[in-house]
């Protein structure tokens, strides 16, 4: 779960250097947008890696 949280948050830092660096100027709305919900996902699947991991029971 945590290989995926990190995951998104690489996409997420690319999606940004291409859209804030104006390598991609008429994509840049597009990458904003990527961006937050890739930086979400990651901020659901990072939760969702703390919820679910195994739990050690004694």
């Amino acid at each position: 779960m945590l290989r995926l949280a990190v995951s998104f948050l690489v996409v997420a830092v690319v999606v940004s250097l291409f859209g804030f660096g104006n390598i991609a100027g008429t994509a840049s709305e597009v990458a904003r947008w990527l961006l937050v919900i890739f930086i979400g996902l990651f901020v659901i699947t990072l939760a969702a890696g703390d919820y679910v991991g195994k739990k050690v029971i004694n």
